[in-house]
């Protein structure tokens, strides 16, 4: 079955070949736009579990070892973990880009993301039921984490080669928070093991964003009810913004290159409001990313969605 709109599976497999064109990346760039990304996944991946590290502050324990005076000894450890996991992330898919994932590698990442906040269950599963709170959704029962673990690695391995990568690494992530095999760190795990995937094949690393943390939960618990579209579809836009963003940094200056602006800007010059042009961002109906709370797009991505409106309604 598939999840994703056609068009926009084009045009992030266009992207990625763009991307892919590139190389080899000049490694300086490269290197700041990994520094700069693992900041930003750490800071925001912690934030949606309620970590209180700004941005800035995550920055600075990380990078110059510092502590905020006022913000919890928990959340520094957070930061410094998660930044370590990262760290063995990339080390996997520099040494072997087709690194199989495992039960052991998500206990490995596991194991890294809560080493100093909670180092006697760190890398273990739970052996006692949980609830989530706010949730519907009930996670499996302790006796059956093993065996669902087990069931999942395997459901990958079977599908590796019939099902669209964005697809499968958005089924991955919802499988696991699904079975919750951790007593703490799941969401941060499965967000990491979603990213192997993704960066096996090619994709940079992908943020989903603290000010999206609402709209995260309510596709996730639509996928505990089988309705997985809003989840491919929202790891598809958070893909498409770290490729934005590498596009955007890394193409050539003497090539002509696309000027995110944002929507309210473009609006101007364009039929449409900004509002609706923030609801066809939303529904990736026009390539779109976010910086912060706002939409950027260009004149371009406006006229290839005009383009396609007028195909589909010839068709």
């Amino acid at each position: 079955m598939t999840y994703l709109s056609s068009i926009v599976k084009n045009r992030l497999e266009e992207k990625l070949s763009k991307l892919n064109k590139l190389r080899p990346l000049p490694k300086s760039a490269v290197q700041k736009l990994r520094e700069k990304f693992q900041i930003e996944m750490t800071y925001n991946s912690n934030a949606i579990e309620g970590n209180s590290l700004t941005l800035k502050e995550t920055f600075l324990v990380i990078n110059e070892g510092l502590t905020v005076k006022g913000k919890p000894l928990k959340d520094h450890l957070e930061a410094k973990d998660h930044h370590t996991a990262l760290e063995y992330l990339y080390d996997l898919i520099d040494k072997d880009k087709k690194h199989t994932i495992s039960e052991m590698l998500i206990r490995n990442l596991h194991q890294i993301i809560i080493q100093e906040t909670d180092k006697e269950w760190a890398g273990k599963y739970r052996n006692a039921n949980v609830i989530i709170g706010g949730a519907k959704h009930t996670p499996t029962d302790a006796l059956q984490v093993q065996k669902k673990m087990h069931d999942l690695i395997s459901w990958l391995n079977q599908q590796k080669n019939k099902t669209n990568i964005i697809e499968l690494a958005a089924l991955l992530h919802h499988k696991l928070v699904h079975i919750h095999p951790f007593f703490d760190g799941n969401g941060r795990t499965a967000r990491l093991t979603m990213n192997l995937l993704l960066m096996q094949a090619g994709y940079p690393l992908v943020i989903i964003l603290k000010n999206d943390r609402k709209k995260y939960y309510d596709v996730l618990e639509m996928a505990d009810g089988g309705k997985y579209e809003p989840l491919v579809k929202f790891i598809a836009q958070s893909i498409e913004r770290s490729l934005d963003i590498y596009l955007k940094t890394l193409t050539p200056a003497t090539t002509k290159q696309e000027k995110f602006i944002s929507l309210t800007e473009i609006s101007k010059t364009t039929p449409f409001s900004a509002k609706y042009l923030n609801l066809l961002a939303r529904q990736g109906k026009l390539e779109a990313y976010k910086e912060g709370r706002n939409w950027l797009t260009s004149k371009e991505a406006i006229e290839r969605y005009l383009k396609n409106r007028t195909r589909q309604r010839k068709n």
